[in-house]
């Protein structure tokens, strides 16, 4: 008798800590939605900040990609090309390769027969609009990532706000049902917050990065070919 009273208590607290355990889980949806309308309109709008950021940065990646695609062999039919007086070849051959490199090179060759300087400053202006295009829109993750943790702390004040409220109407009462809300928001927003200020961070700083190598390849190039035409011929 003592044995099954024994058993049957044990089967009770197992039931009891296995329905606590369910009671304790909570899903992301859950979470965001527990934390009412403000937490949602707050994280809906860091979410939408996420999917531009995502946007950007494999649309970058992608053009820059491409953008760093030069056959190495392209410099050697240029001298070549030059090297012979074959000017219309040259161009040709820069207008079929369509890089950033070959329409430097190209602008270049438009202007060969004028002094070096020339050939310089006119390289160094197409320059500025290669990397321009290059750095389109890489400047909005910047924005993201700063303006992210701070909307996410927006709604980490917000959200402590309206649990004052909560308390301060429930006649001084502490109750946790009471602050939930507000503790949801507050927490959810900022861990939202930080996640895309965080994302777009790192993303826009690789996007730095390998901006940075297409710029050195095209320095590179355009000296090469620039020391190509200084040589005595």
């Amino acid at each position: 008798m003592l044995n099954t009273l024994l058993q049957t208590t044990q089967e009770g607290a197992e039931v009891l800590t296995d329905e606590e355990s369910v009671e304790k889980t909570l899903s992301i949806i859950e979470l965001i939605s527990s934390g009412g309308a403000a937490g949602q309109f707050i994280i809906g709008v860091l979410f939408i900040l996420l999917v531009g950021a995502i946007y950007i940065y494999f649309e970058r990646i992608f053009a820059i990609k491409a953008a760093s695609q030069v056959d190495s062999n392209f410099m050697n039919q240029i001298k070549d090309h030059v090297s012979n007086g074959k000017i219309d070849s040259a161009q040709m051959l820069c207008a079929q390769v369509n890089s950033p490199v070959s329409r430097l090179i190209g602008k270049g060759i438009s202007r060969i027969g004028k002094p070096l300087a020339d050939i310089n400053t006119a390289i160094e202006n197409a320059g500025r609009l290669e990397i321009y295009g290059l750095e389109k829109n890489v400047s909005i993750l910047a924005t993201i990532s700063g303006a992210g943790p701070m909307i996410g702390f927006l709604g980490t004040v917000i959200g402590m706000i309206l649990a004052i409220f909560e308390l301060a109407n429930a006649g001084g009462t502490i109750q946790m049902d009471v602050l939930a809300s507000g503790l949801y928001t507050a927490m959810t927003t900022t861990v939202a917050g930080l996640i895309v200020g965080i994302v777009a961070y790192i993303a826009y700083n690789h996007l730095v990065v390998k901006t940075d190598k297409v710029v050195y390849q095209m320095e590179a190039n355009s000296l090469e070919f620039l020391d190509h035409l200084n040589e005595p011929t």
